[in-house]
């Protein structure tokens, strides 16, 4: 069984794949739905999972224009609120001129299939700059180096440069124009901006033709379990692979953000903002 034709990539398909294989196959391939739980406790994982998708809806409405007067809740809960607090006193990418994309999302064409990037915050001046803001609800901030080198990173500054020309008046935008903003709710005042450059980008281009030329030349019954068994014990496969059956714990797990905004992309292909090549 192979990829279907209209299959979308994205950061979190191909971020299951560079984790475990076996789990893209499972989660992307066969469409496998697996009860078990990600980490434990469960209503700790889930609580913090609607409080990200609730901030995350806040953020867009204030974005969209609904003052933050309206949006403030009085009986949040304290995480929920304490990340409200800190976004409106920052306000990143207030600033800046224009007037922002939310929620954007755009594809490109990868070997034969599209590769899709969804925004938080995306904003192009024409003929000058775009800058990508993503708002993680994490209560770990990662180090410089591990954001560059996130795929998620080099998914969105890739395919944004990539169909800058459908967003910046047919002009491409070169990639030193480009910038993405990771803004931590837990520590405002600490947000990590990275720069683009035509070295990452041709660089990028070639780690993800690669990437998904090694997944397209995969047979059937070729996509290999995790060496390790450390990705393993916050994957709700474990048990269908014979890894254990307890889930990992919630606070032991360093990337625990937003988990629920991570799910595949559910594309509708006629709402993507086309790239013509």
């Amino acid at each position: 069984m192979g990829l279907r034709p209209n299959f979308v990539f994205s950061q979190s398909s191909l971020q299951d794949y560079l984790d475990c294989p076996r789990r893209f196959e499972l989660r992307h391939v066969q469409r496998v739905h697996w009860p078990a739980l990600e980490s434990e406790p469960a209503l700790v994982q889930e609580k913090r999972q609607l409080q990200g998708q609730i901030f995350h809806r806040m953020v867009q409405q204030h974005l969209l224009g609904v003052p933050a007067e309206t949006l403030t809740c009085m009986d949040c809960e304290p995480d929920l609120a304490r990340w409200w607090h800190n976004y409106i006193t920052a306000q990143p990418g207030s600033q800046r001129p224009g007037r922002p994309s939310i929620e954007r999302e755009l594809t490109v064409q990868l070997g034969g299939y599209r590769l899709a990037a969804k925004y938080d915050y995306l904003n192009v001046t024409t003929g000058e700059s775009a800058l990508i803001i993503d708002w993680k609800t994490s209560a770990h901030r990662p180090s410089r180096a591990v954001l560059q080198s996130r795929i998620q990173t080099r998914v969105y500054l890739y395919v944004l440069v990539t169909a800058s020309p459908g967003l910046n008046a047919g002009t491409p935008l070169r990639p030193d124009q480009v910038s993405m903003t990771y803004w931590f709710a837990e520590e405002p005042l600490q947000p990590v901006t990275l720069q683009y450059s035509q070295a990452q980008y041709e660089a990028d281009q070639a780690y993800l033709e690669a990437l998904v030329q090694e997944i397209l030349a995969t047979p059937e019954h070729g996509y290999w379990m995790a060496a390790t068994e450390r990705p393993c014990r916050f994957c709700n496969y474990r048990s269908l692979c014979d890894r254990g059956v307890h889930a990992g714990q919630w606070d032991a797990r360093e990337d625990a953000e937003d988990l629920s905004l991570d799910e595949p992309l559910e594309i509708d292909l006629d709402q993507l903002g086309e790239i013509a090549f």
